[in-house]
């Protein structure tokens, strides 16, 4: 059995996501699926830091799912005790990852600029995915469903990333707006806009030989 951990942030002061919609996508996903039986799916909304925190030692799941917005080196976006945006750094997530490296196997970030917060994480954590740029609602959507099919199918973590892309080329209308940043000074004008389902970037823990 694995536990997936998803944790939804969408503090009232920042801009509307379809957070339900992707949260009912994946879980449809697994009930779907033909190894359904082999997952478990908890979800936590509101996304404070304590709350996430209690999850991981409550629940020890094998795969954790950030869906919300992310600010590239200033954080991703969770929720304080009054509601307000609270940023999380990299170094802090990867500082919480490490405890829970011997349970967690994979991260996904779906979140724009969160590949910040996946470089850091990678160091504990086997797989762990982050987007590159800033990422439209419907292709994080897009994305979470396709690598939800390909576990739910017993295929890897890699295959099921390749799926996830592959689903945002079949699923997204071009032209379409809307996406999981807030104002990411820190990287805006850093580098070009590419395609929607090149931001999704995998990253491999790396063994010591």
């Amino acid at each position: 059995m694995k536990n997936i951990l998803i944790i939804a942030a969408n503090p009232p002061a920042t801009s509307r996501l379809r957070l339900e919609q992707e949260i009912r996508d994946v879980e449809e996903a697994i009930r779907r699926s033909r190894f359904r039986e082999q997952f478990k799916l908890e979800i936590r909304v509101g996304g404070r830091p304590i709350d996430i925190q209690r999850a991981l030692l409550d629940i020890e799941p094998q795969i954790v799912h950030f869906c919300g917005h992310g600010e590239g080196k200033s954080g991703l976006v969770l929720e304080d005790v009054a509601g307000l945006p609270k940023f999380v750094s990299a170094q802090a997530l990867s500082s919480l990852f490490k405890l829970f490296a011997n349970s967690v196997e994979c991260v996904l970030l779906n979140a724009c600029y969160s590949e910040v917060q996946a470089d850091a994480i990678v160091q504990h954590i086997n797989y762990v995915i982050g987007m590159n740029q800033e990422i439209r609602d419907d292709a994080a959507i897009a994305f979470a469903v396709g690598f939800y099919d390909a576990l739910g199918a017993g295929k890897l973590v890699e295959f099921a990333y390749e799926l996830g892309c592959v689903a945002i080329q079949t699923a997204i209308h071009q032209n379409t707006t809307g996406d999981r940043k807030l104002i990411p000074v820190d990287v805006v004008g850093e580098s070009r806009t590419i395609e929607e389902h090149l931001k999704p970037v995998l990253k491999r823990k790396r063994l010591d030989l």
